[in-house]
């Protein structure tokens, strides 16, 4: 039987990041490596620079002028904020080959979104330090379920087909003896994507909060936030949302219904840049 490893590895050699990405990330890594440098080669592809001015002019920033050009962009969001959106734009590209229902895909990529805009409204309102990091690990959380969809899709089956009273990570672990979480993490460090994104995905499901960082504790939140809206809706909240989870985080219920309506206000917005596609079944 295949564990996360496996299906890492093998999944890493099926969605490859491109070239433009690891040269991209070298310079990034590169402390003598200058903005120009950067935006030298971000703009030899003309849908990222496309993508990445798009999102950086949305309301996703709130930024008051218009930024058109790569070098603003990493001048005013920063290396951080711009290289998370690399990674997004990759990623999307990088699935597309996925061998699934193109439905299936909008969906996924739907319910990633909204999972990217709750964890960074929340993050942003609860001032959390970092915050630039919190859109990607939202939008990355679930990453493990297509890699599962394209290696072994009768598990996934299984899987995905959970009730009311049971949790989807629990039935994930039942069917694959890991979650979807852990999977995306593997994947992740397959890429060598920075620790920081990795572990809150790793650790997402985890309900022992010793030692687990405001960005583990918040998509822990969100995630389930978002499934409530979806495949969770039938839950009782008190399954989704324990009480020593709420406790975790000063989040209000005027916060929790803030996140709801933001998503609601900015999906389409968002998933128009990431996976124009999916914003068509709204």
């Amino acid at each position: 039987m295949m564990n996360v490893n496996d299906y890492a590895e093998q999944a890493s050699e099926i969605f490859v990041l491109s070239d433009s990405f690891i040269r991209i990330k070298e310079l990034i890594d590169d402390d003598s490596s200058t903005i120009d440098d950067i935006a030298d080669v971000i703009i030899l592809d003309p849908a990222l620079t496309s993508t990445i001015l798009k999102l950086a002019n949305s309301s996703l920033f709130s930024y008051p002028g218009k930024i058109d050009t790569i070098s603003k962009a990493v001048l005013v969001l920063g290396i951080t904020e711009v290289y998370n959106l690399v990674i997004a734009f990759f990623t999307s590209r990088a699935f597309k080959a996925l061998n699934v229902e193109q439905d299936y895909l909008d969906d996924f990529w739907c319910k990633s979104v909204d999972c990217a805009l709750i964890v960074k409204y929340l993050g942003v309102n609860l001032r959390i330090p970092n915050a630039e990091r919190l859109f990607i690990i939202g939008l990355l959380h679930n990453l493990g379920e297509l890699v599962i969809q394209q290696l072994s899709p009768e598990k996934a089956l299984v899987a995905n087909k959970f009730t009311a009273t049971e949790l989807p990570w629990d039935k994930q672990q039942q069917t694959l003896n890991f979650t979807y979480g852990e999977c995306a993490a593997e994947l992740l460090k397959q890429w060598q994507l920075p620790f920081s994104i990795i572990e809150p995905i790793r650790n997402q499901d985890n309900s022992d909060f010793t030692y687990s960082t405001d960005e583990i504790k918040l998509l822990y939140l969100s995630k389930r936030i978002m499934l409530s809206q979806f495949d969770c809706s039938a839950h009782d909240t008190e399954l989704l949302f324990t009480e020593d989870a709420m406790q975790q985080l000063p989040i209000t219920d005027e916060m929790l219904q803030g996140a709801i309506n933001y998503c609601d206000f900015e999906r389409l917005t968002i998933l128009s840049i990431i996976n124009p596609g999916a914003a068509t079944i709204f």
